[in-house]
């Protein structure tokens, strides 16, 4: 099966400005993302487009992490995800640099054995600035020629060094959104403090509770349902994070769609990343 969204286009113009905003003191934003496209195949990407239109249904709008550089090397203009992802854009969402191709061993000799233990979807947890240079020189490469530029980064594993931070500083970068919050690389700025809510091992889940379990899997869905409404009900910024391989278990798709409904219901205005960010370039 291929999924075909729509025709290439040559750039992806502004999302609408009712999504481009800062959100009022004491009003609760909600944000939703999806990572792993690049790597997914067209079973994975059916299932993206399945869970947009539920998104659509809510007039919530979609932040896209996207990694440039796959398996099968570079994204190119013409790629079906490609031509999705602008067309989503060009209706409202967004697009977020999510690292560049995921490998813990980038460009280099520096190594000093912090990137073995972080792990290869930490591919910015550990590096100095001028490795992390290297990889977003080539992932903006590759971002500008299939027409998504963004000055917003997520790094893999929601992990950024400080000389990720002081490169994405230097090439114009405006956001840097980690585990715990969303940082403007302007020093100047205050972040805003928002813990990113996701069905990884790496979260809060006991270890024993790490194998797909169905009463594991339904505490993990009632804990970000309640996470979800908590925050939204105390005026904060909800942000569910999802991967494609959630997308392959209905019951992590409903219980992301419940805690979304959850927050919404509490009053959280659905919004994207960078829309927070007043001073935010398009993706085009």
């Amino acid at each position: 099966m291929q999924v075909l969204i729509g025709e290439p286009e040559e750039s992806a113009p502004e999302a609408p400005a009712a999504l481009r905003h800062t959100a009022e003191p004491g009003t609760s934003t909600l944000l939703v993302s999806l990572s792993g496209l690049t790597d997914a195949d067209d079973a994975s990407r059916a299932r993206a487009v399945a869970f947009a239109g539920e998104l659509d249904r809510r007039l919530v709008p979609l932040t896209h992490l996207v990694q440039p550089r796959g398996p099968e090397g570079p994204l190119r203009r013409g790629d079906a995800l490609v031509r999705w992802v602008a067309g989503r854009v060009r209706a409202g969402d967004d697009v977020l640099l999510h690292g560049y191709d995921h490998t813990a061993d980038p460009v280099g000799s520096w190594q000093n054995g912090a990137v073995p233990r972080i792990g290869r979807r930490t591919e910015f947890g550990a590096l100095p600035r001028h490795e992390a240079t290297l990889r977003l020189t080539a992932a903006r490469r590759v971002m500008t020629s299939v027409g998504l530029r963004t000055d917003g980064f997520a790094p893999p594993g929601w992990v950024a060094s400080n000389g990720t931070v002081d490169a994405l500083r230097e090439h114009g970068f405006l956001l840097c959104a980690d585990d715990t919050a969303l940082r403007s690389t302007d020093p100047s700025q205050p972040s805003i403090r928002a813990r990113v809510l996701t069905f990884r091992r790496a979260d809060q889940w006991p270890r024993s509770e790490e194998r797909e379990r169905p009463a594991g899997e339904h505490r993990r869905a009632r804990a970000l349902e309640q996470a979800a409404a908590r925050t939204a009900s105390r005026g904060g910024v909800v942000r569910i994070a999802l991967r494609a391989k959630d997308l392959r278990k209905p019951h992590r798709v409903q219980a992301a769609l419940t805690a979304i409904d959850a927050a919404l219901s509490a009053g959280a205005v659905p919004a994207v990343h960078r829309g927070l960010l007043a001073a935010a370039e398009p993706a085009a």
